[in-house]
């Protein structure tokens, strides 16, 4: 089933290039269908990227799949044109009285800030509240599951010694997790940050659940019981060559800066990296659409208030 995005946004063009199934409004309207409603707080300098990698996720389920695009009004884009954030970008002003099946949080560029520091940290307090009432499930990624659990649970992030970057391998730890069923025994996932959340915070929060972990990447995902709040340390969602845009851009301006781990062949940067994650990246969307969302979202969203 398709993904409907807005008319004439950039994602559009790119995605159905590469056969994913996308339908404009007119189509839509013509289906008897409530599609699922995906509201998704972009938070990534890089919005157009951003906006089709989550894009392309999304639309490879059997599900059809409203998108919203929302922005922060604290704070001003700098890296994408503001008549692009005018056209596709509401605020939350615009979003606060309705309903949605499913809202995601991405990363941001902000983590060796305190969370109370970052200009738009009163605003996006705000989001987090008002999804417990607006929202089915509330997917956040690396930063943005950082501070979920920091807001929700009060568990700090920690510096790590060095940036953690590289595609690491992972295993389920959680065997009854639905949002896990059908990985592999051991699935890589891309990593980029330089902070972190300890285990052993997490576990003394009875409200949550580690579902997977890496050896060297530490606890990936984290759920609530029913999964009305998902929290996810890594970037499933990323292209194949995001790594190796992030690494070219801090080796050429002289940043300090490994290789990605297990990314270029024999880590020979003159190779093409190898992408080792899709198809985990694309169950991993699936599932959480399938069974944290579709499965549990009433039928009349405006109920939610009242769950």
């Amino acid at each position: 089933m398709p993904i409907r995005i807005p008319d004439h946004l950039p994602a559009s063009r790119k995605l159905e290039s590469e056969n994913i199934f996308v339908m404009h409004n007119q189509r839509a309207q013509g289906q008897d269908i409530r599609p699922l409603k995906i509201l998704v707080l972009n938070l990534m300098p890089t919005k157009i990227v951003t906006e089709t990698q989550l894009a392309r996720l999304l639309g490879n389920t059997p599900l059809q799949v409203d998108l919203e695009l929302l922005r922060v009004a604290t704070h001003q884009q700098k890296n994408t044109a503001e008549e692009h954030m005018i056209a596709f970008y509401k605020t939350f002003d615009q979003v606060r009285d309705n309903y949605y099946d499913g809202f995601i949080i991405t990363g941001a560029p902000v983590e060796h800030m305190p969370f109370e520091q970052v200009e738009y940290w009163d605003e996006l307090c705000g989001m987090m509240e008002w999804s417990k009432k607006h929202v089915t499930s509330t997917f956040h990624i690396c930063w943005g599951a950082q501070a979920g659990l920091y807001y929700h649970y009060g568990i700090q992030k920690q510096q790590l010694p060095e940036k953690l970057f590289g595609v690491f391998p992972h295993r389920v730890t959680h065997r009854g997790s639905i949002l896990f069923r059908g990985f592999d025994d051991v699935f890589m996932v891309p990593h980029s940050r330089h902070t972190t959340v300890l285990r052993e915070d997490i576990m003394r929060v009875p409200q949550l659940k580690i579902l997977a972990e890496s050896a060297q990447a530490g606890v990936y995902a984290v759920s609530t019981d029913g999964g009305r709040q998902v929290f996810i340390t890594g970037h499933s969602e990323y292209d194949p060559e995001t790594l190796d845009t992030e690494y070219r851009r801090d080796k050429n301006a002289g940043l300090p800066i490994h290789v990605p781990v297990n990314y270029y062949p024999d880590d020979d940067d003159t190779k093409p990296p190898v992408c080792t994650w899709r198809s985990g990246a694309n169950l991993l969307y699936s599932n959480w659409l399938n069974y944290f969302v579709y499965q549990s979202t009433p039928y009349d969203l405006n109920t939610l208030a009242r769950q």
